[in-house]
């Protein structure tokens, strides 16, 4: 049987199978579950941050080279009708959304409001909200509003 080398915060680690989730990863290396993962990218873009079942191949060229960070900080980054917007808290509400997305018309009670979003953590990894829903949120989670003219 094949063995892949992958690096974990530095050290070399041997893998048995040619895919591994980020939880195995991170037991591993000895991760604590609550740091986040990333995945050096060969590229000029950011890193991948790597979510605990997101599967990596192994069998690229080259070594897989993986590192871990604090993520006791509060700050996530998460796209609101693809702009992307920095958020201090775990959970996000209707009205903050709204007003992220419409800082112009929040709060005027002539708009109606449609919010559905996708790659959320695995409380709520898609779905709708309503007024006066909060939901729990993560890195790159995705959330589209509209507003719509009642008139």
């Amino acid at each position: 049987m094949k063995k892949f080398v992958l690096k974990i915060n530095g050290k070399n680690f041997r893998w048995h199978d040619q895919y591994i989730t980020g939880d195995q990863v991170k037991e591993l290396g000895g991760i604590p579950m609550n740091e986040e993962l990333f995945l050096k990218v060969r590229s000029n873009k950011d890193d991948q941050l790597i979510d605990h079942e997101t599967q990596v191949d192994l069998g690229n060229p080259g070594i897989e080279k993986f590192y871990s960070k604090d993520c006791n900080h509060n700050e996530f980054q998460i796209l609101v009708n693809a702009n992307p917007k920095m958020w201090e808290s775990k959970t996000i509400s209707f009205e903050d959304l709204v007003s992220l997305a419409f800082p112009e018309y929040a709060g005027n009670p002539n708009y109606a409001y449609t919010i559905t979003y996708a790659f959320g953590p695995k409380k709520n990894p898609s779905g709708s909200m309503s007024k006066g829903d909060v939901v729990f949120i993560k890195n790159q989670m995705k959330f589209y509003v509209t507003a719509t003219n009642k008139s």
